[in-house]
């Protein structure tokens, strides 16, 4: 889809729809004769302002697009930039159609800022994403398509500019994680993702290694092989490293580490069938981080960056591991595997230790880890853990900007007593109380003592339902924030 900042006249504006945001108690002014009907909607009460709901002007007398579309944002004193994130995808979702296939949305001059342009283009791209690649009726797919999406911004600053350039490169990579998220897993196995992930990097510039079964092997990493010993496909490490140009930040070389499971049956203890389907999406860490450095390598922060994702089956196969195995761990450590299900740690911790050997002074992980995630905070926030409050307000700041929902949680030395093994230095599985605290608990143990976070996105990755600004399906969570963190970091 085309986007663009239009600073034309409003009157001059051309567009199958012009999205208009309007308030509660305050009637949009367009300078048209238009504006007497917009008075009459609030007047007769038909249309009020309320966030998310919309009103439909056709052939609004002064201006050139064919329609106005009223979108309500709510008080205007609680608008933000996430707010309007939502009001233009939601706008995109209900209006494209045959008869809208150009679509500008208005901003007035107290709108005209970075942060909103950015965000109404997210909006936009975000919300005109399907994920229906392997539907055949390519009418019906394009009937549903957006053919440009622009902002319309009379006398807009300069500054736009950029903030068009950077709400796409975030909503693009957004859609590229998602596209990786909903592929079948007889189509994306652990190797095709290796072998997409080097095509992002040449495609970006950027520094690609894969590492194979023997490579690992070599260096120890039982427990990421243990995990994929079940299957018939090979799993692979996947490092791909971002080097800015010029004077970059000192102290500092920012690891994302995302979680590559792209099918996971629970292993040995498989899962009930009941939507086991959906696991597809196991992979969806890995896949915010790929997403994120493809927008971190377009928006070039002096921020070095690698990428890790471990990328494995899960697999009940005649070799694959078993309930009691003992693993020894890159590090050393070694873990007796109580639940084979809990494999998403297991190749996180040899991650984690491998990103500090490569000099990573700064890790975050994503990870749909836990089901214990999706019962404390449900699908509405990511849980976030860390061993560092520093890093961890980098990382909700970054989510704030973004308009993700992210929720601290504890991890409190006392939950080390559930991560006790009479036979090895750690059991991968604590009690079922607290199950997303004792998993990070984990991962901690593999991370210190450098500064980390953990993102478990088990709630988040996922939509089993349209909302109004997104469809159902992969979300693409964290891309845009784990971004943002490299970004928006100064020197400390």
């Amino acid at each position: 889809m085309e986007t663009g900042i239009n600073r034309r006249p409003l009157t001059e504006v051309i567009a199958d729809a012009l999205v208009v945001p309007a308030f509660e108690k305050e009637p949009p002014k367009l300078g048209t004769p238009a504006d007497g009907t917009i008075e009459e909607l609030y007047g007769s009460g038909e249309f009020t302002g309320e966030k998310l709901s919309f009103a439909l002007l056709r052939n609004p007398e002064g201006l050139k697009a064919r329609r106005v579309i009223l979108a309500g944002c709510g008080k205007r004193e609680e608008f933000n930039e996430a707010l309007l994130r939502r009001v233009a995808g939601a706008a995109v979702r209900k209006h494209r159609s045959k008869a809208v296939k150009r679509m500008a949305l208005y901003l007035d001059g107290k709108l005209q800022t970075a942060r909103m342009a950015s965000a109404a283009v997210e909006g936009a791209l975000l919300a005109d994403y399907d994920p229906d690649r392997y539907k055949t009726d390519e009418k019906k797919k394009n009937d549903k398509r957006l053919q440009a999406f622009s902002i319309a911004a009379p006398g807009a600053p300069a500054e736009l500019d950029a903030a068009h350039e950077q709400g796409r490169a975030l909503a693009e990579s957004q859609n590229y994680a998602r596209d990786l998220a909903y592929e079948p897993g007889n189509v994306l196995t652990p190797m095709e993702l290796a072998r997409r992930a080097q095509a992002l990097a040449g495609d970006e510039g950027l520094e690609c290694d894969v590492l194979d079964r023997e490579r690992m092997q070599q260096l120890g990493m039982g427990a990421l092989l243990g995990v994929a010993q079940g299957s018939a496909e090979p799993p692979a490490l996947i490092v791909i490293r971002y080097r800015p140009e010029g004077e970059t930040l000192p102290d500092v070389h920012l690891a994302l580490v995302g979680k590559g499971v792209t099918f996971d049956t629970g292993g040995i203890s498989i899962k009930p069938s009941q939507n086991m389907d959906e696991m597809k999406y196991d992979m969806s860490g890995g896949a915010a981080a790929l997403g994120a450095i493809r927008a971190i390598a377009r928006l070039k922060p002096p921020v070095p960056v690698t990428v890790l994702v471990p990328a494995v089956e899960n697999m009940p196969g005649p070799k694959a591991q078993r309930p009691g195995d003992i693993v020894k761990t890159l590090s050393g450590k070694t873990v007796e595997v109580l639940n084979t299900d809990a494999e998403g740690r297991l190749i996180l911790c040899d991650s984690l230790t491998y990103a500090q050997r490569l000099g990573c002074t700064h890790l975050i992980d994503a990870a749909t880890l836990t089901g214990s995630i999706v019962v404390a905070l449900g699908h509405v926030n990511t849980g976030v853990f860390t061993n560092d409050e520093k890093l961890q307000s980098r990382v909700l700041a970054a989510a704030r900007a973004e308009g993700e929902k992210m929720w601290p949680m504890p991890l409190d030395e006392e939950y080390k007593d559930e991560l006790k093994s009479p036979f090895a230095d750690l059991p991968n599985i604590g009690s079922r109380w607290g199950g997303a605290v004792t998993a990070a608990y984990f991962l901690k143990e593999f991370a210190d003592p450098k500064p980390w976070v953990h993102l478990d996105i088990a709630g988040t990755a996922w939509l089993d339902k349209d909302k109004p600004e997104m469809a159902k399906g992969p979300t693409g969570v964290a891309v845009r924030t784990l971004a943002r963190v490299a970004l928006d970091w100064r020197k400390e």
